[in-house]
């Protein structure tokens, strides 16, 4: 007598559809942004663009969210692209006329494609030391106390 197994099926939870509903999922993973650099004039910590960049590209991207920022004209744009429906939702900024230096032109463009991100995702920037803590509070049991929620 043979006997035969019932095959199971992985079960893969079901995808977000639309822009806002991705773009929903990506923010709650998002969390906030480390500052990694200071800004000498004015002895602040920041999140520069690159550590930006390095927080939120790979989660929007598995949410099959694309992330633009092209100079059109005279204007910074970050543009956020369903690649399944082509939805996108963008945030822009206009570089001054009067910046003439290339090097002030280039600084500004990175200044305002920080700005656009950070505006358009909403993103809160943390300390390390910050950063360490929420991980270690987020991580034990709610109390009966507790104001955080789920």
């Amino acid at each position: 007598m043979a006997t035969t197994r019932k095959q199971t099926e992985e079960v893969i939870p079901e995808q977000p559809k639309g822009l806002f509903q991705k773009l929903h999922m990506a923010k709650q993973h998002i969390g906030k942004v480390a500052k990694n650099a200071t800004n000498p004039h004015f002895k602040k910590t920041y999140a520069d663009i690159n550590a930006l960049l390095e927080t939120v590209e790979p989660i929007l991207l598995s949410y099959g969210l694309i992330l633009l920022q092209p100079v059109k004209g005279n204007t910074v744009f970050t543009i956020i692209t369903d690649i399944d429906s082509g939805d996108s939702v963008e945030s822009f900024m206009d570089i001054p006329l009067n910046i003439v230096d290339p090097q002030k032109t280039l600084a500004c463009i990175t200044y305002f494609r920080r700005g656009t991100l950070q505006s358009l995702l909403s993103l809160q920037a943390s300390t390390t030391t910050e950063l360490k803590l929420q991980s270690r509070v987020l991580n034990r049991p709610l109390t009966k106390n507790d104001s955080r929620t789920l």
